[in-house]
């Protein structure tokens, strides 16, 4: 196997030049633009920055288990849409099982989910002292619980007790009892891990709230 050399392969004899190679001086490099200072670069507004990024998206415990909490509300206030899949699926039942204590107390007083309602939009949403992390899951929660208006005047309009009409009704029932249960797994387990849930069509409207 031929391996290639450098030196022999060159045609041209290599030859010595006595002229000195220039070598730079300190001061010339000082001068050079690589080593002069950025005039753009300001360390104290990207500080700043850095701050009031964290103080707008912050995340830490408090934040945390406050925005995990608020998803509750939504749940609690619409739990009797769940009378049938609670009542045929036995999983969860005891899925829910204890939350019940709570559940009994939030239900015990008509006027307790309009009470936190007001609690939650204007001492949270409205508090500019909460970081917008805990005010957009609250108003998301806030949200979703109002959206349970629709379920509920169809239900007063439209009960039958038998029949296609019974059926469409326990369906229509059901499913919105799972979307609540699953937005709150979702939801209560992502602040739980320092995420922000966004909820289809809640999310936008939440946004909108929340300056």
């Amino acid at each position: 196997m031929l391996l290639f050399n450098p030196i022999t392969s060159l045609s041209v004899p290599l030859t010595l030049s006595p002229k000195t190679h220039y070598s730079p001086s300190l001061s010339s490099l000082k001068n050079h633009p690589s080593f002069l200072p950025n005039k753009n670069h300001n360390p104290t507004r990207r500080k700043l920055l850095i701050v009031q990024a964290k103080g707008e998206d912050s995340a830490d415990g408090p934040d945390r288990l406050i925005s995990a909490i608020c998803y509750f509300y939504p749940f609690f206030d619409g739990i009797q849409y769940g009378k049938y899949v609670i009542t045929q699926f036995t999983p969860i039942q005891v899925l829910i099982q204890p939350l019940f204590p709570a559940i009994k107390v939030f239900k015990s007083f008509p006027l307790n989910g309009f009470l936190v309602f007001l609690t939650l939009y204007f001492v949270v949403v409205r508090n500019p002292n909460f970081s917008r992390y805990v005010r957009f899951n609250t108003m998301q929660a806030i949200v979703l619980d109002v959206l349970l208006i629709f379920p509920d005047l169809l239900e007063r309009s439209f009960n039958p007790k038998e029949g296609l009409g019974l059926d469409l009704v326990m369906s229509f029932d059901s499913t919105v009892f799972l979307y609540l249960l699953v937005s709150l797994i979702y939801a209560s387990s992502s602040c739980l891990f320092g995420l922000l849930p966004r909820l289809p069509i809640v999310a936008e409207a939440a946004d909108r709230q929340v300056l």
